[in-house]
């Protein structure tokens, strides 16, 4: 039997749902609404960037950015493929998933240069 790559792509495509679900309207809320609304202040600018610059914090935020990226590349792949595109499917499937790893490796490059 022949190996495939499926258990990486879905478990790719599940953790990226969960972080999309969880983690990203938690940000929209936080960092786009109560920030700018002044619900939560920020007392101490220097805190604050010194907090943003810690590893463990890229390493979050590398993750709230990747995985998300990774469920896309899924859902649009097939979602291009039900719409009659299944002739495609290599070329759709290479695309969106190089466009995932660019993606991913972009941010780990700004990520790291901060």
């Amino acid at each position: 039997m022949a190996k495939s790559n499926e258990p990486l792509i879905w478990s790719l495509f599940s953790a990226g749902g969960v972080v999309a679900a969880l983690c990203v309207p938690v940000h929209i809320v936080l960092l786009g609404l109560l920030v700018p609304l002044g619900v939560i202040e920020i007392s101490n600018y220097e805190d604050f960037v010194a907090v943003l610059l810690h590893p463990v914090t890229k390493l979050y935020w590398f993750v709230l950015v990747s995985l998300p990226l990774f469920h896309w590349a899924h859902r649009f792949r097939f979602t291009l493929v039900d719409l009659g595109l299944k002739k495609f499917d290599f070329v759709i499937a290479f695309v969106c998933y190089a466009s995932a790893v660019v993606g991913t490796g972009y941010s780990a490059v700004v990520l790291w240069k901060v």
